[in-house]
């Protein structure tokens, strides 16, 4: 055989291509956006979140407190990219002091504040697909598997950051969360108390960051410093040197 059967074909070529797009493996393929933490990054195809994906994120189960938390956690991703942030939400009560303390000036905000849910949906896809932003961001009630794949296919479209926060008006709406979504990822905040210091004081707010789903990948357990001035998590120094309170995997069926 000559060098030249080796050569690649076009055809086979674009095919593969689009079989690897329909199974997800674009993902592996796009850049990412990592923690900085080696031991969730690892959990992550490419070593962090996926941009041009969905991401789905949702307090735990101490109503306001732990949804706040998930919503610092959002700000704090979004805080490390670059360009603009759109917000889509119906109720407007972000504590804008609380946004720039995790490195997301408000100044970087673009608010589009709904009427309702409906029209949340219909600004987050418009906005994903515009391109050119830093991250998307939707806080809704419920996410339908039908609009969750629009949404997906919109930020593979434009290779924005997709970012989705669950936030229930009633505890009994928090079942929907468990119902499966396109998402690529799947993440649970609550809040813990904060790190303990040497000397009389309030440290470093601390939370438990579940790593619900993840595509092509395994979900896990890790106790956080809460974001910092520049949107960054650590390891809680308090587990740091426990790996195995600090952080916990299992397999995702």
């Amino acid at each position: 055989m000559t060098a030249a059967v080796a050569t690649s074909n076009p055809v086979l070529d674009a095919l593969r291509e689009k079989i690897a797009s329909l199974e997800g493996g674009t993902l592996r393929n796009r850049s990412v956006l990592p923690f900085g933490v080696p031991e969730i990054d690892a959990q992550l195809p490419g070593g962090g979140l996926a941009y041009g994906a969905l991401h789905e994120m949702a307090g735990g189960g101490n109503g306001a407190i732990d949804g706040a938390a998930a919503a610092l956690f959002i700000g704090g991703i979004a805080a490390r990219t670059s360009g603009k942030v759109v917000w889509c939400l119906t109720r407007f009560d972000l504590f804008f002091p609380a946004l720039a303390q995790v490195g997301l000036h408000p100044d970087r905000v673009i608010f589009v504040e709904c009427d309702r849910e409906e029209t949340v949906l219909a600004s987050f896809e418009e906005a994903l697909r515009y391109g050119g932003l830093g991250a998307v961001v939707a806080e809704l009630v419920r996410l339908p598997m039908t609009a969750s794949r629009r949404l997906q296919l919109a930020a593979e479209k434009s290779g924005t950051l997709g970012l989705v926060i669950r936030r229930w008006r009633r505890q009994t709406e928090a079942s929907d969360f468990g119902m499966p979504t396109a998402a690529a990822t799947r993440w649970r905040i609550s809040v813990l108390p904060s790190e303990p210091l040497p000397v009389p004081g309030v440290g470093r707010a601390r939370w438990l960051v579940e790593l619900m789903r993840v595509r092509a990948g395994e979900g896990g357990e890790f106790i956080i410093g809460a974001c910092d001035g520049q949107g960054r998590i650590c390891l809680s120094s308090d587990t740091a040197d426990r790996p195995d309170q600090a952080s916990r995997s299992f397999a995702i069926g």
